[in-house]
């Protein structure tokens, strides 16, 4: 996914840039001081957590100082002292912020969630003087309601557009006492965001299934069983963390054990310990609706959607219901064929949640003679991101070379310069791949420095990805499943997308576009990740070299459709659990555990299945910036399915596709993209491309 940390830093992104003027003054801060490092990048091998709190607080002055000269030129506004300047202002404050989020989600210690919690209410206290000041307000005004007779270009417009209603949707037409109202509600979101994940973090490192008999290792590979060894070899240790918990349920014997990680996966945060959120999610709802209640939306669903493709919650639930139906059809075809072989096994049981991944592992077995142990010798994680460089050079031109004198925030962390088809500098890129207690959970992208090319200043910008594979075991390199290589394929997608991106206005560069439009370019470039003229390309034995064999691709391909019923049940329901719970309309009495229930009764949710993520544990939802935006993943996957079928028509490297698509990639928000994506596909997109691709049609 794309990171969006949080909600009022979304908002204000546009305002959190770097001016054109430099400052060359000695500084003593180690987060402050002019970078040595190629490219200008962050010395993280310098940095002194307690100098975070005095950089931050630079920042906030500095950025208060620049909006208080655009709000006190006495000169007429126009789009250069206003808007430009508006672009131009911050900085120091998203150096410092950059660099601290970032981190903060991948090097989390107690000492950084302090820093967070002083930090985010000042953040939402800046927000609240910039978005709610009725003079910088009535300049931005005057600019829009003249824009026609302003020469603007496109980007230029977009730009304006998205600084009068980010004004608009921060309160600027609010009276005074609801203005006041409205920061107040943002700074208790925001502390209640840090609280969730927190929480979800502590709970999730709390977790370990400690196994002393070796007898209750049945059934485990030995690359899993080697992997979960304690220190001193007396016992086998499994975590909550997906590299480890997920082989647990696919290929233990031991039920009980397998129901016991199980429900501690989908139970963190649910546990009615210091680390509970049901609590902290009723709040975050109450506080989100109150919000879109004073901006004058009937709901908080209504009030995000407004500004994105979808429009409105209708357009959404349309499209997830259009799934639904079929998905939940198929799941039931394959729970029932799981059934079979565990009565057939004599298995005396009814399958459950914790069955489920462990027969469908047998089942694909059965169907295919394939399996994990079959598949991720041929994935080795070195070749799998060389694979992923190589299909970005032949569709886009770009190299990637490694760099092993740009500072990295842990030993575990790598560094490539990006370069264009001519040589040219385009981007650094950050890659930081496996599970800590102190990272948390999932896989993202985000940006440490964004793209810009205005006041004379072109910045490219420096980008990372961030995931939790599976680790190297002694002389076993890390070794990808079919599910971590898709990852990272969508992953380095997003970075792409940041790396690529050729804008003036750093508020519409890259990945700053809208949040159902985003996920579009990461999925497609799942689609080159199992296609099978590139698999022989990368899928090479880790042992012997040799390439992944045709007879193997053949059978990943038969089985390309197999428990996506499953798959696409368990992700339709995380959207319309997010999107549901954004609609209701009274929340006094509102419990988490029963509404899952509720929605799960009124869906005819099959009770073998689990909500991708459950409420307490949704970090998109309560920790960040998707809530009400699960969905997005699904619409995009509308617009991926009907983009790659051009290419499978035309050719997987077909130049001609490659450069129109790498055009909508360039483009970040600096265009309609509707408009956009029409053009390069000729047509609207067509919803059944997602159902064919998923084996529902």
């Amino acid at each position: 996914m794309k990171k969006i940390f949080y909600s009022f830093i979304t908002l204000s992104i546009m305002l959190t840039q770097f001016a054109c003027t430099s400052q060359k003054k000695e500084e003593n801060n180690s987060i402050l001081k002019e970078s040595n490092a190629p490219f200008g990048a962050p010395e993280f091998d310098k940095f002194k957590i307690e100098d975070y709190k005095e950089a931050f607080e630079r920042g906030f002055e500095e950025k208060r100082a620049e909006i208080k000269a655009i709000i006190e030129n006495s000169d007429a506004p126009t789009y250069a002292n206003t808007i430009d300047a508006l672009e131009m202002s911050g900085r120091t404050l998203d150096k410092v912020g950059a660099i601290f989020f970032n981190l903060n989600e991948s090097e989390n210690t107690p000492q950084m969630t302090e820093i967070e919690e002083y930090v985010v209410p000042k953040m939402t206290e800046l927000s609240g003087y910039i978005f709610m000041n009725d003079t910088l307000f009535s300049r931005i005004r005057a600019i829009y309601d003249t824009k026609a007779t302003l020469g603007l270009n496109e980007e230029q417009s977009i730009v304006l557009e998205n600084y009068y209603q980010g004004f608009v949707r921060g309160g600027a037409l609010l009276n005074a006492e609801d203005k006041a109202k409205l920061l107040d509600i943002d700074t208790k979101i925001g502390l209640a965001q840090i609280k969730f994940s927190t929480n979800l973090l502590a709970d999730n490192k709390a977790f370990k299934l400690e196994i002393t008999d070796k007898a209750d290792l049945a059934g485990l590979p030995q690359s899993v069983i080697d992997a979960a060894a304690s220190e001193d070899g007396k016992s086998w240790i499994f975590t909550l963390d997906k590299p480890s918990c997920i082989p647990f349920l696919q290929y233990a014997d031991n039920r009980a054990l397998r129901e016991k990680i199980y429900k501690a996966y989908y139970g963190r945060g649910d546990n009615n310990n210091e680390n509970d959120n049901k609590a902290i999610i009723k709040e975050i709802l109450q506080l989100r609706q109150q919000k879109a209640k004073l901006l004058g939306y009937e709901s908080f669903a209504h009030f995000v959607l407004d500004e994105k493709m979808a429009k409105t919650p209708e357009a959404a639930l349309d499209l997830l219901n259009k799934i639904w139906e079929p998905a939940v059809k198929r799941a039931a075809e394959e729970k029932a064929e799981l059934q079979k072989i565990a009565d057939r096994e004599g298995a005396g049981i009814k399958i459950e949640g914790w069955d489920w991944f462990y027969y469908t592992e047998k089942l694909r077995k059965e169907k295919y003679a394939l399996n994990d142990e079959v598949i991720t010798p041929y994935f080795k994680l070195e070749n799998v991101l060389q694979g992923a460089f190589d299909c970005a050079n032949k569709l886009y031109g770009v190299k990637f070379v490694k760099r092993t004198d740009i500072p990295v925030y842990h030993p575990e962390v790598s560094t490539y310069e990006v370069l264009d088809s001519e040589g040219n500098h385009l981007s650094v890129f950050y890659t930081d791949f496996f599970p800590r207690d102190t990272k948390r959970q999932g896989a993202w992208m985000t940006n440490f420095v964004n793209q810009r090319n205005i006041c004379g200043d072109n910045v490219r910008p420096m980008v990372v990805n961030v995931c939790n594979f599976t680790t190297p075991q002694g002389d076993i390199p890390a070794l990808l499943n079919i599910d971590e290589t898709r990852t990272l394929f969508h992953e380095f997608g997003h970075a792409l997308h940041g790396m690529l991106t050729q804008t003036h206005y750093p508020s519409v560069s890259g990945t700053n576009v809208k949040h159902d439009f985003v996920e579009l370019f990461s999925q497609v470039n799942e689609k080159w990740a199992v296609h099978p003229d590139v698999l022989p390309t990368y899928a090479k034995h880790y042992k012997t070299g040799e390439a992944i064999p045709d007879s193997l691709i053949a059978k990943m391909q038969k089985s390309a459709h197999f428990n996506l019923g499953f798959e696409t049940t368990e992700l339709v329901a995380a959207a319309l659990l997010d999107m549901k719970m954004h609609l209701i309309e009274d929340y006094s009495n509102f419990d988490c555990n029963e509404y899952e229930n509720i929605l799960r009764k009124e869906l005819g949710f099959i009770n073998e299945i689990e909500y991708r993520y459950r409420s307490t544990n949704f970090a998109h939802v309560f920790g960040g910036g998707y809530a009400v935006g699960y969905y997005a993943y699904l619409w995009a996957e509308v617009l991926d399915c009907d983009a790659f079928e051009l290419f499978l028509e035309k050719g997987v490297f077909d130049e001609a596709t490659a450069a129109a698509f790498k055009k909508l990639v360039e483009m970040g928000g600096s265009k309609d993209p509707m408009r956009e994506y029409r053009e390069f596909r000729g047509a609207d997109p067509n919803p059944d491309a997602l159902l064919r691709a998923r084996g529902l049609i």
